[in-house]
């Protein structure tokens, strides 16, 4: 990304709304990475060890092991990315959240039922 490009200044209150939802999405994501980590864990120390010492445990344990480590990449680089675009990202999402919200409130002003 060019990093020579300035960028306008956003109105604080956008600002704050962007931060707000980055928060949430990165919250929301961290704990599911955490809950993987967790549930993986806990299938390698429930399943009986005579079944991981042999060589189909062992692929499974490789694999679980990668599931992790690439699963956590991917979440961290998501992250990564979406802090450094943020403002582009989640002000696509706000404007359109608005719009959508500005025609939901004019349709709940329109009348059910109007004779022609």
């Amino acid at each position: 990304m060019d990093q020579s490009k300035s960028k306008k200044p956003l109105d604080p209150l956008l600002e704050k709304r962007i931060a707000r939802m980055f928060g949430r999405d990165r919250a929301m994501s961290l704990g599911m990475l955490i809950g993987l980590w967790f549930a993986l864990g806990y299938v390698y120390f429930a399943v009986p060890h005579g079944f991981l010492g042999s060589p189909v445990g062992l692929v499974l344990t490789v694999a679980g092991a990668l599931v992790l480590v690439f699963n956590s990449a991917s979440v961290i680089a998501m992250l990564r990315h979406y802090d450094e675009d943020r403002d582009h990202i989640y002000g696509i999402d706000i404007y359109h959240l608005d719009q959508h919200r500005a025609r939901a409130r004019k349709a709940a002003l329109r009348p059910a039922h109007v004779d022609v």
